[in-house]
């Protein structure tokens, strides 16, 4: 190796050391540096290593020097602090639509943002305890490939699944493709859905990706339209429940006073909350009617209750009442 080399080589070697070992509590000394270097093959000397240093200062590294015994050598400001790293790790630990592979590898990148005595501290966050991880690989793959067709302005092309009672994936629509022109791409409760536009029913339907298969961009161009444009733009996330689409409600909803942060979390600022006495408020908020929605209310054990719109109450009963026959 030339001396030229080596010393190309050296700077890159610092540097490494320095993203690895360091943080702003954890330091490296000259007597350190110079140590790994000469294992690594490379002789070193004090004069060397501070020109190196400061090189890589003027390269934009914010490197410290802490005055301690002996003096220490640390990146003090990284791109990601270790809360902001502790964050990402776990909502990818937690996100359903990750396969376990994906998700351990996305969390080794992350780590890689982080000093070594950090990554310890990640490995203390990434188990988050009864996910369901999604079975499918191309998830990832599948929503580029969606944003490609948006970008060009193409259909898609893709088979639809459902899980039957064998536990097993069959196509709908008897194995026959959907040609259908993507909308959005949206994320609910762990899943991505696909938003698309039918010309032959002239309606929106909702996909989930991870059930998508031989998903491929179509040579058809995307259809354009008034609706599709209003759409892409439609804030109304909140009123679905499960991403069950239904006739559009408005409801007021009874809420006993201890749990109306169960409507600001569920409904955040699109919900109008007044008081109808000390212990109890009242909610107006827009919602699909649905099932999934009757669901929710049930499962609030009557701390949530519909008062109006009558006609809304009376289809709650008669959805409990079906139930109970069932």
């Amino acid at each position: 190796m030339t001396a030229n080399n080596k010393s190309k080589l050296k700077l890159l070697y610092i540097m490494q050391m320095l993203q690895n070992e360091t943080d702003e509590q954890h330091g490296i000394s000259m007597a350190h540096i110079i140590e790994n270097l000469n294992e690594l093959g490379i002789y070193a000397e004090r004069k060397s290593v501070y020109r190196d240093i400061n090189v890589l200062r003027e390269f934009g590294m914010d490197i410290k020097i802490y005055k301690r015994k002996p003096v220490e050598y640390a990146i003090a400001q990284r791109s990601f602090e270790l809360p902001e790293l502790m964050l990402l790790v776990d909502a990818v630990e937690s996100s359903k639509f990750l396969t376990v592979r994906q998700s351990r590898a996305l969390t080794t990148n992350i780590k890689l943002l982080a000093s070594n005595s950090q990554r310890k501290q990640l490995d203390r966050q990434i188990h988050v305890a009864g996910r369901i991880k999604n079975k499918s690989d191309g998830v990832f793959e599948y929503i580029d490939t969606i944003h490609k067709a948006l970008r060009d302005r193409k259909k898609i092309s893709f088979v639809y699944c459902k899980y039957g009672v064998d536990g097993k994936k069959h196509p709908t629509h008897d194995g026959k493709p959907h040609i259908v022109t993507p909308v959005k791409v949206v994320y609910a409760d762990g899943f991505y859905y696909l938003t698309t536009w039918n010309d032959k029913h002239e309606n929106f339907t909702e996909f989930r990706i991870d059930r998508m298969e031989r998903l491929k961009v179509s040579d058809e161009h995307a259809a354009s339209n008034n609706a599709i444009s209003n759409h892409m733009f439609d804030e109304t996330a909140h009123e679905y429940f499960g991403r069950f689409d239904g006739e559009g409600v408005i409801a007021t909803l009874h809420v006993q006073g201890d749990k109306v942060e169960i409507l600001m979390d569920r409904f955040g600022e699109h919900a109008r909350i007044s008081p109808i006495g000390e212990n109890e408020a009242q909610a107006l908020v827009r919602i699909r009617k649905s099932e999934q929605f009757f669901g929710w209310i049930a499962s609030m054990g009557g701390a949530v209750t519909i008062d109006k719109p009558k006609s809304l109450l009376q289809e709650y009963k008669d959805y409990l009442r079906r139930l109970l026959e069932n």
